[in-house]
């Protein structure tokens, strides 16, 4: 059970982090905080564990934490800034994606030991990267118009889990279908695609209920610039 317990620790300790950052910054931040999650999130699904009896990447909880920031930002700074973090949070993705190939290409020294080591983090398969920005871009702007569509629907701040939960469980959906598509169909038989799928989907729908009650912590900091 140690991975269950852990696991429920390294979200709560996400998130926050998250929180510490925007008190910290306020709405720098918060950007900020889009650029590295995105980063930490595609090195993180490299690695595999066990969970709850099912085979599952790293990864969730952090890029959770990414759709939670533009929620905030929706919520307390408007649309455009939202959309102005996802486009940041793509770029930051993309420069790594593009940078970190370049660095494989160099020939190491004899005595380089890391070459290895980083091409077994970042010698990912073109398919992986193009299915991980794609979802990305996907599913940031579904959560930023479903978001703002709901605030219209349900504006009050008693509401706001409604508007939370229900934009990123949606986008979430949409981001889980664009990546294992994109990735893994046609390279997994079906049934294991579905599983894969169904896994995944899970945890980012467990992560989006846990993250609620820190996007009301969010809610009462004052929005800083």
């Amino acid at each position: 059970m140690f991975n269950e317990w852990f696991g429920l620790v390294f979200v709560i300790v996400n998130f926050i982090l998250l929180l510490v950052c925007y008190r910290l910054f306020g709405k720098t931040g918060l950007f900020v905080w889009i650029g590295f999650s995105t980063v930490l999130a595609n090195l993180q699904v490299i690695k595999t564990i066990e969970i709850f009896g099912l085979t599952a990447t790293l990864g969730n909880a952090m890029y959770g934490s990414a759709f939670l920031v533009t929620d905030i930002l929706n919520e307390k700074y408007g649309k455009d800034d939202a959309k102005k973090a996802v486009w940041l949070g793509f770029f930051t993705l993309l420069t790594m994606t593009i940078i970190m190939q370049m660095v494989l290409l160099f020939k190491p020294h004899e005595i380089d030991f890391a070459q290895e080591h980083l091409s077994a983090i970042f010698g990912i398969l073109p398919r992986i990267a193009l299915g991980s920005l794609a979802a990305y871009l996907v599913s940031q702007f579904a959560d930023v118009y479903i978001f703002s569509y709901l605030r219209n629907k349900f504006p009050t701040d008693g509401q706001f889990w409604i508007r939370n939960n229900g934009s990123t469980m949606l986008s979430q959906l949409l981001d889980t279908i664009v990546f294992t598509s994109i990735a893994f169909l046609g390279v997994y038989p079906f049934n294991e695609w579905i599983q894969i799928f169904i896994t995944t989907y899970l945890l980012k729908f467990i992560i989006a209920i846990l993250d609620t009650p820190f996007g009301y912590i969010a809610k009462r900091f004052p929005a800083k610039p």
